[in-house]
């Protein structure tokens, strides 16, 4: 698995992984503590991201990389070129389910109800009112030497054109998105360690609020291409303001590694949900996750269909 056009013994290889170990990694990360709820708050509307860790359990940490495992393997059974759907030998979680989520699966909705994540949200959101766009997340394969494009998850700005943001358009061009309170923020579980080699996600402090143009690759300046989230201890989580530059990075390890997430919406902001969990499934969730869940539920009539793709359904 892994380890394609160039083999780990390619000299590019060797000097790419001896750059990423010595320099890889934002030098002033601080990790932070469940009970840290404020700093975590603070830091995640100057920064556009923050991590925490001790979240999930030795227990939940095993079941979310065992179905990791098994979702990966899914996916790379009709992939065997390994050709990815986020770009060579990356994938996208939600990109490769004929859901468009992995919601139907247990290992995410034991997620959806964590008090760590329900606590810093609430005080992100000012409310209990927001609710879960869908399960997702994205890994990518060792092996993996090319960087993703910087983007942003609600609109871009990397071409002269500037599209308008997701659903919120303002015609006079003087109110864009990154002018409102977040919108949509997305909670990256790990299963595993992220370290300076397997792919950590590169992000951009304080480019949540910006209106620069994202640079292509060939214009990124080397010190963001180093602007990871590592190193950053398993059972962790990262939240992140989804307006945020941001972007995948090199795979120089021996594994998969795997970023599973749940992306909530603000209580005031709505685009169109594509159901993921069944009427039966959604019953057996707790109370909080049921309301959390309300505008991903099928009807009781109705059978979800799932699988592996890597075409959008």
């Amino acid at each position: 698995m892994g380890w394609g056009d160039k083999p780990k013994n390619h000299p590019d290889v060797i000097a790419l992984t001896k750059h990423l170990e010595a320099n890889n990694g934002i030098s002033s990360l601080e990790i932070l503590a469940p009970k840290d709820v404020d700093r975590a708050v603070e830091l995640f509307r100057r920064d556009g991201f923050v991590a925490v860790s001790n979240v999930l359990n030795d227990e939940q940490i095993e079941i979310l990389a065992a179905g990791c495992a098994d979702v990966v393997n899914g996916i790379l059974a009709i992939d065997e070129q390994q050709k990815g759907n986020r770009g060579s030998q990356r994938y996208s979680f939600g990109g490769c389910s004929l859901t468009r989520s992995q919601l139907h699966r247990p290992e995410w909705q034991m997620l959806i109800d964590n008090p760590v994540v329900t606590a810093i949200l609430t005080k992100i959101f000012g409310s209990t009112n927001y609710l879960l766009r869908a399960a997702s997340g994205d890994f990518c394969l060792p092996g993996t030497v090319d960087y993703q494009l910087l983007h942003s998850d609600v609109g871009d700005w990397v071409s002269e054109t500037k599209s308008p943001f997701s659903s919120f358009y303002d015609p006079s061009g003087e109110v864009t998105l990154r002018d409102l309170p977040c919108p949509y923020v997305c909670v990256n579980f790990l299963p595993q360690h992220l370290t300076r080699l397997n792919g950590p996600t590169r992000q951009i402090p304080g480019t949540q609020k910006s209106r620069a143009l994202i640079p292509r690759l060939k214009d990124e300046p080397e010190w963001m291409r180093l602007s990871t989230v590592c190193p950053v201890p398993a059972g962790s989580i990262m939240i992140r303001d989804t307006r945020a530059w941001h972007g995948g990075t090199p795979n120089v390890s021996d594994a998969v590694r795997s970023i599973p997430n749940l992306e909530f919406y603000a209580p005031w902001f709505r685009e169109p949900i594509v159901p993921g969990i069944t009427h039966e499934d959604h019953k057996k969730l707790s109370e909080l996750a049921q309301k959390l869940t309300r505008f991903s539920v099928l009807d009781s009539s109705e059978k979800l269909r799932t699988g592996a793709t890597l075409r959008a359904p």
